[in-house]
Formats: structure tokens, C-alpha cells, sequence
């Protein structure tokens, strides 16, 4: 299931998911991005028993400073709120590199270990791949990209993050949408929070 500005689409059950329907919405931060573009950045090779949806959040400083925030693979922590601790193995920061993430009390989870897929500085992209931990996320990765964009005549930034997940037994894959959709809105959030305290900041004389 896939909510933009209050609309409700729902996603084809496998398949390869792409953007179409939430491009034809009235959501202004995403009518500006090309959609062939957006659709070839937040592509999903569903499986059966798969979910797949997104979440966008704007934020109010220039896109340079969010992606700084967003591509810092070995500190999540930096802006996600759940994240109490995190170790890269090996110290390597590479495509293929795994971190281990401790998670605050309060979670259904108290570890998760995630592989880095992809990330590319020019196109300002991070794949995350969770391939182990003691949550029911099986089989989930991400993609989070970042756009400039012009809020209120200053530059601003609009996050794009798009997941796809196995659906646990016993739930229903609106369920599993809700919860993950949940997850990533208050990282999101505090992602706008952090990028805006840190912009206001490099303004003061």
C-alpha cells in the first residue's frame, strides 16, 4: 500500500514495482521529478509474498547537507532514532560492506545486520540490504535517494525512500506497509529535524 498526501494506492503483488501511480498523484514534490527517472531509481524486483511501498518527506535545507547526513552508511545513528549503535565489519566502507545495528528498547528487535547495495554520490542513492537480526523484516531493502528542490524561494531537499519486504505469516501486507511506513516517516522526520538544526546553524553569522 502506498499513501502520498493522504491517497491510497495499492502496489501489483509481484512483479517489478514501479512508480506510476504515485507520479499521477497530486503530490507536488514528486510531480516536479521526472518519472522515468524516479521510476529507474525506486525499482523493485518483487518476489511472491512480497510488499513494496515508499514514504517522501521535504525538508527545509539544500541537498547537499541531507545527502551528507543520508550516505553515512557506517553512522546511521547520526539521524535514526532506533539506532543506539552501530559497527561496520572489518572497518571496510564498500559496496558489499555489513554493519551491525543495535536497536533502542521499545522495538520488536534488538539487532539488525544490514549489507550496503549501492551508493552512488552522483544520482545521491543508498541501497540497504537486511540479511540478518532478531526482527521478522525478511528478505527487506531499501532505497533512499534525495533531489534538490526550492521551499519557500531556499533551497530545500525531498527525500524518496522505497522498500520492499517479505510479508510475516499472520499479516496482511497493508499490516506489514503500515509498520515499516511508520518506521521510516519517524527516521525521516528526524532526518528533516537534524538537516534543518544543521542548515540553521551554518546561517548563523
Amino acid at each position: 500500500m502506498v499513501e502520498v498526501n493522504g491517497g491510497v494506492v495499492a502496489p501489483p503483488s509481484s512483479g517489478l514495482w514501479r512508480l506510476t501511480d504515485e507520479m499521477n498523484s497530486s503530490e507536488d514534490g514528486l510531480r516536479t521529478l521526472d518519472s522515468e527517472y524516479l521510476r529507474r531509481l525506486h525499482q523493485h524486483d518483487l518476489r511472491d509474498n512480497q510488499c513494496s511501498s515508499m514514504v517522501v518527506k521535504h525538508i527545509k535545507a539544500p541537498v547537499n547537507l541531507v545527502w551528507s547526513l543520508v550516505r553515512r552508511f557506517d553512522q546511521p545513528e547520526k539521524y535514526k532514532p532506533f539506532i543506539s549503535r552501530c559497527v561496520v565489519q572489518n572497518n571496510n566502507l564498500e559496496i558489499g560492506s555489513v554493519r551491525e545495528v543495535n536497536v533502542k528498547s521499545g522495538l520488536p528487535a534488538t539487532t539488525s545486520t544490514e549489507r550496503l547495495e549501492k551508493l552512488d554520490d552522483n544520482q545521491r542513492l543508498l541501497s540497504v540490504k537486511i540479511v540478518g537480526g532478531d526482527h521478522r523484516l525478511k528478505n527487506y531493502s531499501s532505497i533512499l535517494t534525495v533531489h534538490p528542490e526550492t521551499i519557500d524561494g531556499q533551497p530545500g531537499t525531498l527525500v524518496v525512500e522505497s522498500f520492499a519486504v517479505d510479508i510475516p505469516e499472520g499479516n496482511t501486507d497493508d499490516e506489514t506497509c503500515y509498520f515499516i511506513k511508520a518506521l521510516l516517516k519517524c527516521n525521516l522526520k528526524s532526518l528533516a529535524d537534524v538537516s534543518e538544526r544543521l542548515a540553521s546553524l551554518e546561517l548563523t553569522p
